[in-house]
């Protein structure tokens, strides 16, 4: 069985794109949208080493549910294709923290002196406050009070400068 889906592989190379796509129409059950050889023969590469070897595994393809969109407007699903229900396994879900954890907490007050201002920036829940002013980013903070692009966490103190030696 592996000679003849290495056989069938090799035939596929050397086809044309009509060759290619009457394949396709053959191992797939229904006609190409693409017109990209390399594209077609890949995916009959593919689809006849399935066919005689089995396709992706439960697990896979369950994962593959887990992590793929909803809504992937692009893609279209193959025919036959039947993605496993949602009950059929517990998904393990993974948060993120809302907050990256280098950043101030909402309701830190940050103090710097710069060119003889005292400088006191306000974190928030959304943003930062610096003078009655909020900004999106530590780093819109300091271009506002300095007047020249800095890294924000570095203008306020929150990380030190790594000098190279």
């Amino acid at each position: 069985m592996q000679g003849g889906v290495i056989a069938q592989i090799e035939a596929f190379r050397k086809m044309t794109v009509g060759d290619l796509r009457r394949e396709w129409e053959r191992l797939y059950g229904e006609p190409s949208r693409s017109r990209n050889r390399n594209y077609l023969w890949r995916r009959l590469a593919w689809r006849v080493q399935e066919l005689a070897h089995g396709g992706l595994s439960d697990t896979a393809k369950a994962r593959i549910g887990e992590l793929a969109p909803a809504e992937f407007v692009r893609a279209r699903v193959p025919a036959g294709f039947q993605p496993p229900s949602p009950d059929a396994r517990p998904v393990a879900t993974q948060t993120r923290p809302a907050r990256d954890p280098r950043l101030p907490s909402p309701g830190t007050v940050i103090s710097r002196r710069w060119r003889g201002r005292e400088l006191r920036l306000l974190s928030l829940d959304d943003g930062y406050e610096l003078e009655g002013i909020r900004y999106d980013s530590l780093t819109e903070a300091a271009r506002a009070a300095t007047g020249s692009h800095w890294n924000g966490r570095l203008f306020w103190g929150l990380t030190e400068r790594k000098r190279r030696k």
